[in-house]
């Protein structure tokens, strides 16, 4: 299956910015921002992102204000504080051999660093590639794993897979099956979310009078980082 998946991925792999390059700062911050956010939306802010800070060292250097601001819209703002602390650790004592020692890595950002930027033979293992794997039965080796995450992408979708353009239709046991559809997020609109969102939008422009701000989603961004509370006022952290 290995070859026919290849094959397929040299046709009709998808062209990324961060697959052009083995440096592991670059390769990380692609990593982090398409966690919860669209390829399509990720593309522009990542060309940006590098644009500023070009190296962990430059990121490390920058004040975390900025980094908050730079990253809104992505969402799941502390991913950005976890990523300028990762860039700070990078920094000072360099790349660590296990990769989840970075604050805020897990065990799949880790692999895919290890994977794209090191070499490590090993297959980063998101939805999608999970998803694939459940689907064939079968293990795939370590150059597979961008191969995976692009099939899993276009071709076999959560709930009605394109089983007619798949590569690995022919030896698949679950080819032609449809799948209920999975869990979806709860709405952003009038969550919690959207309300520590337009507090952080608003502390991004200016510091605000805390008595003018929905207080449980000042005292949420305070404890994820991204807001600091001092003389009735929030701002951002310094």
């Amino acid at each position: 299956m290995d070859a026919a998946l290849l094959a397929w991925f040299r046709e009709n792999g998808r062209d990324l910015p961060w697959r052009h390059t083995r440096d592991p700062y670059a390769i990380l911050v692609s990593e982090v921002m398409l966690q919860q956010t669209q390829v399509e939306r990720v593309v522009p802010r990542y060309l940006a992102w590098l644009e500023r800070w070009p190296t962990a060292e430059a990121l490390a250097a920058a004040p975390l204000a900025d980094v908050i601001r730079e990253w809104q819209g992505l969402g799941y703002n502390r991913r950005a504080v976890n990523l300028h602390r990762a860039a700070q650790h990078v920094a000072r004592k360099g790349w660590p051999e296990d990769l989840t020692e970075l604050p805020g890595i897990g065990r799949y950002t880790a692999d895919a660093v290890a994977a794209f930027a090191f070499g490590a033979p090993v297959v980063p293992e998101d939805t999608n590639v999970r998803r694939v794997r459940e689907r064939t039965g079968r293990r795939f080796g370590p150059q597979c794993g961008q191969a995976l995450m692009d099939l899993g992408a276009t071709v076999c979708l959560a709930r009605v897979p394109r089983c007619n353009v798949c590569p690995l239709a022919p030896g698949c046991p679950s080819r032609g099956r449809r799948y209920p559809p999975s869990r979806r997020q709860g709405r952003f609109e009038g969550s919690f979310r959207q309300r520590r969102a337009r507090v952080l939008r608003a502390v991004a422009q200016s510091p605000q009078p805390a008595e003018h701000l929905d207080g449980d989603a000042v005292l949420a961004l305070e404890r994820d980082g991204l807001v600091r509370v001092g003389d009735g006022l929030v701002a951002l952290p310094d």
